[in-house]
């Protein structure tokens, strides 16, 4: 992988890590700033089932990590494009269920990330 795809495949395995500890160990307390469209009687009902979102979200986040420690470069560009892939069609199914608002945070920099990749 080049520099430049190391760097976003980098930055998107940060903020998979940041959704990680935002809803497995925030989730009712700066969860309730990040996701203001969620009445606030919510969160404590919805605390498990955002945790299980986290850890999917914290093996996105190993998987990124991951391709970043392989030695052998075609290796470390297939498991990027695939968990970046992973990624992708997720922040698409959230911006098309959930809000729009993840399409951006989530979608379009899995997609820079595989376009890089790909160069």
């Amino acid at each position: 992988m080049n520099l430049l795809s190391q760097i976003i495949v980098g930055g998107i395995a940060i903020l998979h890590l940041y959704i990680l500890w935002l809803e497995m160990f925030a989730w009712t307390t700066r969860g309730r700033k990040v996701f203001k469209t969620i009445p606030t009687d919510q969160f404590e009902k919805t605390k498990v089932m955002a945790a299980n979102q986290g850890l999917y979200n914290g093996f996105l986040a190993a998987g990124l990590i991951w391709s970043l420690c392989v030695s052998d470069s075609v290796w470390s560009k297939n498991i990027a494009i695939f968990f970046l892939s992973c990624i992708l069609i997720a922040g698409i199914y959230g911006g098309l269920t959930a809000s729009k608002r993840i399409i951006f945070v989530q979608a379009v920099p899995a997609l820079l990330g595989l376009i890089c990749c790909f160069l």
